[in-house]
């Protein structure tokens, strides 16, 4: 897990990032990686978790508002300002109290910068949701790309997350293994064993029943479903293909 500092920085830059491009789109531009969504909708969900998230950290999660602003500025042009404010207040509530335990509603207890980091990478992910949207270039620092696929399967392999999604039962296995493969050295890459328990993973990246080998921005957005394996020219995939589209076929968030 990356450290606070390096969250925070996260966290801003890429409020800053998502704001801007869903700005130089209209309002009411359709996301196709969130196909529900317009790109006015995304601000607002992205806005308003933030300020969720400050909510849980200040309270420890026992008081937060039923009803948060989810309207984001009537202008685009506000957009980012309001994105970066959200963002800015989840900081301040996260240093008033680093080391507090908050309460999340699926997941049990959580330290606060467990929840900075949950934001962080939410973020990023809906960065590339609205860059993608909007037509602009979406760029993303390794070692945030490789925190959110970390995070991400964390999340995945939990027994909290068999609960709350049953699908994730169908990712059960007799030991079949896929294997990130990112391009830069800097970071371990990611094997996934299917075992008859569930999924489990740890850092590595030997070659596997199915192999993903690329730039680590390219397969996060394999991985988050936000771009089609077909569609990553530099994600080369070897081995069984299948077990790729069957997880991801599964593992929508």
């Amino acid at each position: 897990m990356l450290d606070a500092a390096r969250m925070k920085e996260g966290l801003r830059e890429h409020a800053r990032g998502l704001g801007a491009a869903a700005s130089e789109a209209g309002p009411a531009t359709r996301v196709p990686t969130c196909p529900d969504w317009t790109l006015r909708e995304l601000v607002g969900h992205v806005g308003q978790t933030h300020r969720w998230a400050t909510g849980l950290v200040r309270t420890g999660g026992t008081e937060v508002p039923d009803e948060l602003p989810r309207t984001p500025p009537d202008s685009p042009a506000d957009w980012p300002g309001w994105l970066s404010d959200g963002a800015e207040e989840l900081i301040a509530a996260f240093d008033a109290r680093p080391d507090a335990p908050v309460e999340h509603p699926f997941f049990g207890t959580w330290q606060a910068v467990r929840w900075l980091r949950r934001m962080a990478n939410e973020t990023v992910v809906h960065h590339a949701d609205a860059a993608l949207a909007a037509g602009t270039p979406f760029a993303v620092a390794p070692d945030l790309a490789g925190d959110v696929i970390t995070e991400f399967l964390g999340l995945l392999t939990s027994p909290a997350a068999a609960v709350q999604k049953p699908e994730l039962a169908e990712l059960r296995g007799s030991g079949e293994t896929l294997s990130l493969r990112p391009a830069e050295p800097s970071l371990q890459g990611w094997l996934i064993t299917r075992t008859p328990e569930g999924p489990v993973w740890e850092h590595g990246a030997p070659d596997a029943d199915m192999t993903a080998d690329g730039p680590v921005r390219d397969l996060l957005l394999v991985f988050a479903r936000r771009l089609a394996p077909a569609d990553a020219a530099e994600v080369k995939v070897t081995g069984d293909a299948s077990l790729l589209d069957h997880w991801l076929a599964r593992t929508a968030v």
